[in-house]
């Protein structure tokens, strides 16, 4: 069972069904994008693996170019981009003029931040050079075969032979000419006759599923527009889901038989649900799941019969998820069903599998979060996160036992690696935090014991200390508060502080290792990630604790967390910062409204700012989705005025402000582009207003700078545009931190 943030269904699930995240979210088991978190390889862009293939959570369906050197069947076309409506409105032209003139306010800005920003993005990738020049993607093995992804190509080779350089070239993006896409997904069929691969473009959300039929010369079988994620059920019958203005609502199946088809299988009518599919580790099924943020329900195509009729699980009922795995012809179901509202594994027999039949196996402590689960023909591996210590539960079918193992104490995130078989007799993952680079380690089931794997070539990093911190929030709840600094650094209260935040769909803060981060260590700064509820660190309530009418409570919490960060010496208000992106800008940008006074700079990536105005707009694609988040201004006259009391926009007045940094992209799909330009128009004239009226000493008028990219999207930048824009976003913060040691005439440089 795959929970990563890209198959279907688990990671999705226990990411708080995120399915359109406003980050408001990047699709398909949901990896947080949480700021200077897009920095990855130039290589490799496969992020998941499965049994038939490795994939990501999906996002969209995109623009591709003409193909060249494959052969492409005959009537094998790839779509091309559509014609844009030349028709301007008048609102169309105020947003072109206001994009323009932010856009020209930038080119004249840059230039003081170019000098900085070259040096921190050479540093950045001595970094990436020192620290993972020996990562490889992932492999996945077939018998004898074995199948990688490097650099826009698939490559396959013999087991023996897969260091060697004896491989076989099966795909090719540049081949084809799609030099402006990557690989997303992979799926290989049972008997390796064919290969299902997505393309996105790194400007748009759209992915195509290109079909390849496997053999001495690849050949292009079919391509399929709008596919989010897709499955083989049999050798060749490949299902798949269509996905529409972020939307993904319709399974479709098609066979590649001597009578070749395509057919629609399920639609889902409710605009609330997501629709993807996923494989059972043991290939024994292929589930449909439909997704709500609150509700799940689950149709089973047998793998066996795959143009039989789907069957119902368990008809959705309010408020409660469930995901589906196999084994021994017994389903087993993480769901919350029960009390408490947390997840549980439980287990019920395929030919009765109604709610009623359902037998606990194995519930989780409180305030336990469920980060990713897998299985295997006689065990089942749980990740677990409880206070910010990482775990393993080891559950056992043969036993019935469970062996609990305290991890690390540094690491603060999993990988779990691919597996393609379920019998295999031994889990593979890694360890990271932002700090940390990653560390391999083996669970071994035979030996019922955890291995760390042969010593890297790069130790693990000594210099950095790890503290974990409670702060009291408002109604005495204690925030977990991960924080990072130098072990050699002293007078900790002088030195730069970086506050991360987040707190919605239940996501954690991204913490897996950034090469950034560790620069930003070494360099003397203080890291702090705030976990604030409406995030997931300590399981689904804490989510519902900070969604919907609770949401005021991530701003307490993340109010709670600065004053109790300076309160213990760890810097003061005029050297922090803080960093947000997408859905966390929204506690971000309160923050800024109600204590201006606790952080000297801000910067926030495609940050959601004005969302009465958004869940008001019920033509935008995710919004119908979004009210068990946010709730409904429309139907709910009470929401409406609570989301306006939080809401960053609507609550701008002249004050003094932080100086704020924002990179926002003119593709987004996810945050409109036009409230974030609202926003900063609303932000300067009210930071100019404020400072016309008054002539306090030392009062000054903030930088408030916007970055709008071109290229890239929500979801997805180039290694190089991601680089970029972290190496702005730190060059920003040190001129705004320089600026106040220059004030306070320090004779030592502030870092």
């Amino acid at each position: 069972m795959k929970v990563r943030t890209s198959c279907a269904g688990l990671r999705n699930l226990l990411q708080g069904l995120s399915f359109s995240d406003k980050y408001r979210s990047k699709h398909n088991r949901l990896q947080t994008i949480c700021l200077y978190s897009k920095i990855k390889p130039p290589k490799c862009r496969i992020l998941d693996c499965t049994w038939s293939t490795c994939t990501h959570r999906t996002v969209s369906p995109g623009s591709i170019l003409p193909w060249r050197f494959f052969t492409c069947k005959e009537g094998t076309k790839i779509p091309s981009k559509r014609k844009q409506n030349t028709s301007i409105t008048t609102s169309e032209l105020l947003y072109k003029n206001l994009l323009k003139s932010e856009q020209e306010n930038w080119n004249d800005t840059s230039a003081r931040y170019k000098a900085m920003t070259k040096r921190i993005k050479e540093k950045i990738e001595e970094l990436h050079n020192k620290y993972t020049f020996n990562l490889r993607s992932p492999r996945i093995r077939f018998g004898e075969n074995v199948y990688f992804e490097e650099n826009g190509c698939i490559f396959l080779s013999k087991a023996d032979d897969a260091d060697e350089g004896n491989v076989d070239i099966l795909f090719s993006t540049e081949d084809l000419g799609l030099s402006d896409a990557f690989i997303r997904q992979i799926r290989i069929s049972p008997d390796q006759r064919y290969m299902a691969i997505s393309l996105k473009s790194e400007n748009s959300e759209e992915t195509t599923c290109v079909i390849m039929k496997l053999g001495q010369f690849p050949v292009v079988e079919k391509v399929i527009p709008n596919v989010f994620s897709f499955e083989w059920a049999t050798n060749d019958v490949l299902y798949y889901t269509s996905q529409k203005n972020l939307k993904c609502q319709d399974v479709l199946m098609t066979a590649f038989t001597n009578q070749k088809h395509t057919k629609l299988v399920y639609t889902e009518q409710d605009a609330r649900f997501f629709v993807d599919i996923h494989l059972t580790k043991d290939r024994r099924f292929l589930t449909i799941n439909s997704n709500s943020k609150t509700t799940s329900e689950v149709w089973l195509v047998d793998c066996r019969n795959p143009f039989k009729l789907p069957a119902l699980v368990q008809a959705r009922t309010k408020g409660v998820i469930y995901h589906i795995e196999h084994r021994n012809d017994e389903l087993y179901i993480l769901t919350t069903y029960g009390e408490p509202a947390e997840y549980k594994l439980m287990k019920a027999p395929v030919a009765s599998s109604g709610i009623e039949n359902w037998q606990l196996v194995y519930a989780l402590e409180e305030k336990t979060k469920l980060v990713d689960l897998e299985m295997f023909s006689d065990h089942c591996i749980m990740f677990l996160k409880n206070a910010g210590q990482l775990y393993l539960n080891v559950i056992s079918f043969v036993s019935h036992s469970v062996q609990s193992i305290k991890l690390p104490t540094w690491a603060c995130e999993f990988e779990l690696e691919s597996h393609p078989e379920h019998t295999t007799s031994t889990c593979y993952f890694q360890l990271t935090s932002p700090v940390h680079p990653p560390k391999r380690f083996a669970y071994s089931f035979k030996q019922n014991n955890l291995i760390e794997q042969a010593v890297q070539e790069v130790p693990i990093i000594t210099n950095c200390h790890t503290t974990r911190l409670l702060a009291k929030s408002k109604d005495e709840t204690l925030v977990p508060i991960t924080v990072f600094h130098n072990m050699n650094s002293k007078e900790l209260h002088r030195k730069p502080l970086l506050v991360h935040v987040y707190g919605a769909y239940g996501i954690d803060l991204n913490m897996s290792f950034k090469e950034e981060k560790l620069m930003l260590i070494e360099e003397g700064w203080i890291l702090a990630y705030c976990h604030v509820r409406g995030g997931g660190e300590l399981g689904l309530r804490w989510h519902r604790d900070g969604c919907q009418h609770n949401k005021l409570n991530g701003l307490h919490d993340l109010r709670a967390c600065i004053r109790l960060l300076h309160q213990r010496g760890l810097s003061q208000p005029k050297y922090t910062a803080l960093a947000a992106a997408s859905a966390g800008g929204v506690l971000a940008g309160a923050l800024c409204n109600t204590d201006p006074e606790l952080i000297r700079a801000i910067v926030l990536q495609a940050p959601f700012v004005d969302v009465l105005n958004t869940m008001r707009k019920t033509h935008l694609p995710l919004t119908i989705e979004e009210q068990e988040e946010w709730g409904n201004p429309l139907a709910d006259e009470k929401c409406m005025k609570f989301i306006k009391s939080y809401c960053p926009y609507q609550n701008i007045k002249p004050q003094p402000y932080p100086s704020v940094f924002i990179t926002a992209y003119e593709n987004d799909q996810r945050v409109p582009l036009t409230g974030i330009l609202r926003y900063v128009q609303k932000l300067r004239k009210a930071a100019l207003d404020y400072a016309s009226r008054t002539s306090q000493k030392g009062n000054r008028i903030p930088n408030i700078i916007l970055d709008i990219q071109a290229s890239g999207s929500h979801c997805d930048s180039s290694w190089e545009d991601s680089l970029n824009e972290v190496a702005r976003h730190l060059a920003f913060l040190n001129k705004e931190l320089e600026e106040v040691c220059h004030l306070q005439h320090h004779e030592k440089s502030c870092k």
